[in-house]
């Protein structure tokens, strides 16, 4: 097969790229198959993803993704520098995103803590690549698959989208207009995937702001979407509520204005609404989190890594090392409990009262 303004690679040439795709040159592994570091002829860096027999995506997904990045450029999405298509090998040649991935970076201890306002930035890069798929792409694209995993991060911590296997054009009409929902069977990631699609089979660009949403939260809490059978939305919901939002912050982010993180996080769980018609769109996500970011620049404070002295209306998140083993995983029975004991409602329809105090 041929693409237009895509390089094509031959196996051999993969093959060497990759050190006959060692394990030292392997850097990732997915549904799809396993990614490499590879150095091609002329010296360029790549990320090379190859598929393998039993992979959980398919040659759908192979096409479906080199026929879109061809033609996708923007300084949000990861960047195809070609393809292998070649006796049973299906290949996808990137350019090399040296940060690794969000996800990495939320949970793996050995990596760079992210202060408060490098998230803001990986927030307001992500939705910023969502924006051009949904809007200036032509036709739109429903990305699908939004997570922390396939949000890359480069030497600068730009975020960049990654991983358009299971992404869906949008039809255009004869009116120059796309309809608002796309049916198609349910794909996507448990924990991101925006339970009213699951429910009807209605793709809609909502349904992208509901996965972006969760990664929001991510970067609030440091929590996985679904854990021990906790869910990270009601979690959130549950302490922003009762007005303990504090508790569940991610330490690792160091000091933060406080009046931009509870935007954030008013921000995260709107666009994480059971109702798609409830969720901003992602215009209004990008003018929200460039509203944040503006008043981070006019703050007092230069949010680090570490826990410094702080001025007013600046907070300094508790230490993960002074909260006793598996706090952190019990705020949500402890405040249920407590809760339920104050005035018995439900902490998620309302009701709650303003007197609870955390355990």
């Amino acid at each position: 097969m041929k693409v237009d303004g895509v390089k094509g690679f031959n196996y051999k040439e993969m093959s060497l790229a990759t050190n006959n795709f060692s394990d030292s040159a392997q850097v990732g592994q997915g549904g799809y198959g396993k990614v490499y570091k590879g150095i091609l002829a002329d010296g360029t860096v790549v990320a090379i993803k190859r598929a393998q027999e039993d992979s959980l995506q398919g040659s759908k997904e192979f096409f479906t993704e080199l026929e879109l990045l061809s033609r996708l450029h923007h300084r949000n999405l990861v960047s195809l520098v070609g393809y292998c298509d070649e006796a049973n090998e299906q290949m996808l040649v990137y350019e090399f995103i040296p940060n690794g991935t969000l996800r990495d970076h939320l949970y793996a201890k050995s990596k760079k803590n992210l202060s408060f306002s490098m998230r803001m930035r990986v927030a307001l890069g992500s939705a910023r690549g969502i924006l051009y798929l949904h809007t200036e792409a032509d036709p739109p694209i429903f990305h699908r698959d939004i997570k922390a995993s396939n949000i890359l991060l480069d030497s600068k911590f730009v975020a960049k989208v990654s991983d358009f296997g299971l992404s869906r054009l949008v039809p255009v009409l004869e009116e120059g207009h796309g309809p608002n929902y796309i049916s198609t069977v349910v794909k996507g990631t448990p924990g991101y995937l925006d339970p009213q699609y699951f429910l009807t089979h209605q793709l809609t660009d909502k349904s992208d702001v509901y996965s972006l949403g969760i990664v929001f939260l991510e970067l609030l809490t440091g929590m996985h979407p679904i854990s021990h059978g906790r869910n990270i939305v009601r979690e959130v919901n549950m302490v922003h509520q009762s007005g303990m939002l504090s508790t569940i912050i991610d330490s690792r982010m160091g000091d933060y204005p406080s009046n931009c993180l509870e935007k954030f996080a008013e921000l995260a769980l709107k666009c994480c609404q059971h109702e798609s018609e409830a969720r901003p769109s992602i215009t209004e996500v990008v003018r929200e989190l460039e509203m944040i970011m503006h008043m981070i620049s006019e703050s007092d404070v230069t949010p680090s890594d570490t826990n410094t002295s702080f001025s007013s209306g600046v907070v300094t998140p508790v230490s993960s090392s002074s909260m006793p083993t598996g706090s952190a995983s019990m705020i949500s029975s402890s405040i249920t409990s407590t809760i339920t004991s104050t005035n018995g409602s439900d902490p998620i329809s309302g009701g709650v009262s303003s007197t609870i105090v955390p355990r």
